[in-house]
């Protein structure tokens, strides 16, 4: 059966939430150390973080968690329409003129726009009405981070051609209890790899940025968990979204306290951040071991809450990127994914990896 296109995957006019991989071609390295050659090419980890903040404030696509890996890259991203939506005509023009400058400075640096760039855009009806589209859709944040690494990449390797093996890999989250496993198998990613023993020791992913922001002292953590990770303390992971959701309180709109480096405040689980990296440092060392001990039981209601059973949890999240395809959810929600798309059914597993019904 052919691949469904991807605007019928990915619709910005809908909030979405998407796992995305992006994957070197054959033997490239994205960053790491090429063990035949011994060159390194870790700095270019940094390369990749600084570009996914930057188009964090750029684009109306909150960044949920990410990891960058030796020769792939997964972000876990929520389209935000919504608040596009709310930006006026001049922040839409603004936003994207900062994204693909008119000038640039001897040094290659971007020119900021000027009144009269944003004027001419704003008066292009048409064509600012789909840039407005372009500031949500999930495509265009993965053709912006991809073509400006692979440029630099290919720059630096004094080569050209492919650098990426083909197209991003997009799979759509269904429910929260999906969105909670694959999380943790992006944040997890250099723990399975070996590349790191726990996740304050894994560099460039979405955990390893927020635990660096918690205060080494708890007594100096005033404000509730929830409120902090609202706040402007976060040096290294203000960015990225908030773990812990709160329907009554999360704003809907546009972000205000970190006001230029993400595109809302609204987190997007149920549980806190100190239990979710509670969660992952527990699940961290069942799958370095390999010997899946019991969940500790303040853990367990968490996820029976969200809907994962306990037993395969961890299954959850060592098979996570091989079981699911296009969507990742509980059954029943793949069976309305599937409607959606127009399917009879969704490829998928018969619920081995413990995800329970809504």
């Amino acid at each position: 059966m052919p691949r469904k296109p991807r605007y019928e995957v990915a619709d910005p006019a809908q909030v979405q939430v998407f796992h995305a991989v992006q994957r070197c071609v054959r033997r490239a390295f994205l960053c790491g150390e090429d063990p035949l050659t011994g060159q390194s090419f870790e700095h270019r980890r940094r390369w990749i973080r600084d570009r996914l903040e930057f188009l964090a404030g750029i684009f109306g696509i909150d960044c949920l968690t990410y990891s960058v890996m030796s020769n792939h890259l997964h972000l876990v991203l929520r389209s935000r329409p919504d608040v596009v939506a709310a930006w006026s005509d001049q922040e839409v023009a603004d936003r994207w003129l900062r994204l693909f400058p008119i000038r640039r400075r001897p040094d290659g640096s971007a020119e900021p726009p000027t009144e009269a760039d944003i004027a001419a855009l704003v008066n292009q009806t048409e064509v600012l009405a789909e840039r407005r589209r372009r500031l949500s859709d999930v495509s265009w944040w993965m053709r912006c981070i991809a073509e400006f690494i692979a440029r630099r990449a290919n720059r630096e390797d004094e080569c050209t051609g492919r650098f990426w093996e083909g197209r991003y890999r997009l799979q759509s989250l269904l429910d929260e209890a999906s969105l909670l496993a694959c999380a943790a198998y992006v944040d997890l990613n250099p723990v399975r790899a070996a590349i790191a023993e726990t996740p304050e020791t894994s560099p460039y992913t979405g955990a390893k940025d927020r635990i660096d922001d918690l205060p080494r002292q708890p007594s100096r953590l005033r404000p509730s968990m929830h409120e902090w990770e609202r706040s402007r303390r976060r040096r290294h992971s203000g960015w990225l979204s908030p773990v812990e959701i709160n329907e009554a309180k999360d704003p809907v709109g546009p972000c205000i306290e970190n006001s230029g480096r993400r595109a809302s405040s609204k987190g997007f689980l149920g549980i806190s951040l100190v239990r979710y990296l509670e969660l992952l440092d527990w699940t961290g060392r069942q799958l370095r071991s390999d010997k899946p001990g019991a969940i500790p039981k303040h853990l367990a209601p968490i996820l029976s809450r969200i809907g994962v059973d306990t037993r395969g949890w961890c299954d959850v999240v060592r098979r996570f990127g091989r079981v699911f395809k296009r969507a990742a959810g509980t059954p029943e929600s793949l069976a309305r994914e599937a409607v959606r798309c127009g399917q009879h059914w969704m490829c998928a597993p018969d619920n081995p990896l413990g995800l329970c019904s809504d």
